[in-house]
């Protein structure tokens, strides 16, 4: 077969405001580097993405386009005209949008990740102007695209239920882990804070967190608590929250930090504390087992089975169950020892480079039709 010119849609991305699906497509470029030196891969670009998002592999060259991200309504009209242009014009034999949303014209196949169905599963987490174009080009994108990719088996039966698709046409492909965290388990320093990295959307259930920390407080006022992740729909609301509980001084929301950062805060950090009560997968769960932080999270789907026994697993609509968790992740040191030793165990067995095989496979027949 010869080599594949792949294009990859990243005009979504703009650093440090799209959370998850930056550090996915990062992730998911450098494993694609490190397994295929063949297929040539052209990787369109906003005016924030900055010079260092392709590898440094001959087969990987950016394709630089004149829109900005910052841009919602301009970069989707971008994508949907001249993108589909630029993939003509380019002779791609595959397009990879690992973004959700898909050029509804493009001339070549498309295979397209759907990292959650958030609105379809939570529309009254999303704003009312926001909803109709997300049902409009998500939809569309599914059925465009000739396969679909999913991080999560409860994600694929979410596609396939909500836009009855067939069963051969999404696949799972599990998100990996920045090999880095691994070194982090055998030189933790813990200090007294719990850690949560959490975009502040109303699904991630941080006002639960914060009442269950109020209450914990009084067993433990040497403990703070640090939520770091994009200041998203829910920020007002939670730092107004965080003063009515008196909490202004142990509870801090740094937002988004470079991940030089975010390393040091899980080497240092007591325990991991994941409440969500949705997730298309639950990537810092991941990231804190394979840190050796011991983690206590969200007993739902898919962060129940990407856990499995190495986390201490809880019901999230419960506030008790919330509150006796982080007492016990806190306190009983022999289980804080079990999960730091079962978490980068667990965690090894999601890497990249097996994401990056799964996707190149899915592209690969999606060009041959």
């Amino acid at each position: 077969m010869r080599p594949l010119t792949i294009g990859v849609n990243a005009l979504y991305l703009l650093p440090g405001a799209v959370g998850g699906t930056e550090i996915y497509l990062r992730g998911l470029l450098a494993g694609l580097a490190e397994i295929d030196p063949v297929n040539r891969y052209v990787i369109f670009t906003n005016r924030e993405t900055g010079p260092d998002l392709a590898p440094a592999r001959p087969n990987f060259r950016v394709a630089p386009q004149a829109v900005r991200a910052a841009s919602r309504p301009r970069r989707i009209l971008w994508e949907q005209s001249v993108l589909a242009l630029e993939a003509a014009r380019r002779g791609l034999d595959v397009m990879w949008n690992p973004g959700f949303t898909a050029p509804l014209f493009a001339p070549c196949p498309q295979v397209t990740m759907f990292h959650d169905l958030q609105h379809k599963r939570h529309p009254e987490n999303f704003r009312w102007f926001d909803l109709p174009v997300w049902r409009f080009f998500l939809f569309w994108s599914a059925h465009v695209s000739r396969l679909l990719l999913a991080p999560s088996q409860a994600t694929a039966d979410d596609l396939k239920r909500c836009y009855r698709l067939p069963e051969g046409k999404v696949r799972v492909a599990q998100h990996g882990v920045d090999s880095a965290f691994f070194g982090l388990a055998a030189r933790r320093q813990p200090e007294r804070f719990l850690l949560a990295v959490s975009t502040l959307h109303p699904h991630k259930n941080l006002d639960a967190l914060l009442r269950a920390f109020a209450v914990f407080r009084g067993r433990h006022p040497d403990i703070r608590l640090v939520v770091s992740g994009l200041h998203g729909f829910s920020a007002g609301y939670l730092h107004g929250l965080r003063d009515a509980l008196g909490l202004r001084d142990v509870v801090d929301f740094p937002g988004w930090i470079p991940r030089a950062d975010l390393y040091g805060l899980f080497s240092r950090a007591w325990a991991f504390v994941y409440p969500s009560l949705f997730e298309g997968f639950g990537l810092p769960v991941l990231e804190a087992l394979a840190a050796g932080v011991p983690t206590a999270c969200s007993g739902v789907e898919p962060l129940s089975s990407i856990a499995g026994e190495a986390a201490l697993r809880f019901d999230p609509r419960d506030q008790d169950a919330l509150l006796a968790a982080l007492f016990r992740i806190t306190e009983d040191d022999e289980l804080r020892r079990t999960l730091a030793i079962a978490g980068p165990a667990r965690a090894a067995h999601f890497s990249w480079r097996f994401t990056a095989q799964t996707t190149l496979e899915a592209l690969e027949d999606a060009a041959k039709g």
